[in-house]
């Protein structure tokens, strides 16, 4: 078996394991996914079809490409990249950018309003298009960064599920590459030479908390080799009880317990 076969089942492992564990594709499911042409969306696509091949689970999926009017930005090379390949996709042109631009001040961080804008045209157009689930590109590094940047910022204990009902219930999420380590899809990226599309936008939010984030865990696993996997663990081990929510706390207690004096 060469390197990038065992690098492939390797990714293969992870999102069968993810997909089984939270359910997240069922027979008939149509599914939109979100592409950027960065090497996740890539990397997702590559699976979601290795996954419609061998899988008993019948399933459809569409690539969709939101063109956000980004000056300089061009899709031909993704676009290309799916012709060659055979996806299925379209293009969904919608100048958000312009919307960014004029809401906020240049200094100011754009990547969360951004995001905001995209995830409700993918949300519009998936119930438009009669698609029942949104598959988006998130990976472990991802679900970590967020998990950090809520805690140390946000005041909560959250992070990107792997599945998401949206508030009004027309859509779900699902995050297929929610237990693969980010260095992975890099390195399957640059074996399967994907013709990766960057952002350039977000690529000058020097000071975003993401970055901070991302930092942080580099840093830390120098130490703590493990830390992803430990990380991973903690966000699906989470005890109420034996935290300060006192909605959790009222909930978990056991029968014929008092007060905190009583014996």
């Amino acid at each position: 078996m060469t390197e990038v076969e065992q690098l492939e089942k390797l990714l293969l492992s992870h999102i069968g394991k993810a997909v089984a564990d939270f359910k997240l594709i069922s027979e008939g499911d149509r599914i939109l996914v979100g592409v950027s042409g960065g090497k996740d969306s890539y990397t997702l696509l590559y699976f979601l079809r290795k996954l419609q091949q061998r899988s008993p689970v019948k399933f459809d999926f569409l690539a969709l490409k939101l063109d956000q009017g980004q000056p300089g930005h061009s899709a031909e090379s993704l676009k290309e990249y799916l012709q060659a390949e055979k996806y299925e996709y379209c293009i969904v042109r919608e100048n958000t950018f312009e919307i960014v631009q004029q809401k906020l001040k240049k200094e100011q961080n754009k990547c969360f309003l951004c995001a905001r804008l995209r995830r409700g045209i993918l949300y519009r157009t998936a119930v438009e298009m009669g698609f029942n689930k949104i598959a988006l590109g998130h990976h472990l590094d991802d679900l970590i960064e967020t998990f950090l940047m809520n805690l140390f910022f946000a005041g909560t204990t959250a992070t990107m599920p792997p599945l998401l009902h949206s508030r009004d219930g027309s859509n779900r999420v699902i995050r297929p590459l929610c237990y693969v380590p980010e260095a992975l899809i890099v390195e399957f990226a640059k074996q399967k030479k994907f013709p990766v599309v960057s952002c350039g936008d977000c690529g000058e939010q020097n000071n975003h908390r993401r970055k901070w984030a991302k930092s942080l865990v580099e840093t830390l696993s120098k130490d703590i080799p493990h830390l992803r996997q430990s990380l991973l663990a903690a966000m699906g081990n989470i005890k109420p009880a034996h935290l300060l929510d006192r909605r959790h706390l009222e909930r978990n207690k056991p029968p014929g317990a008092g007060g905190m004096f009583e014996d």
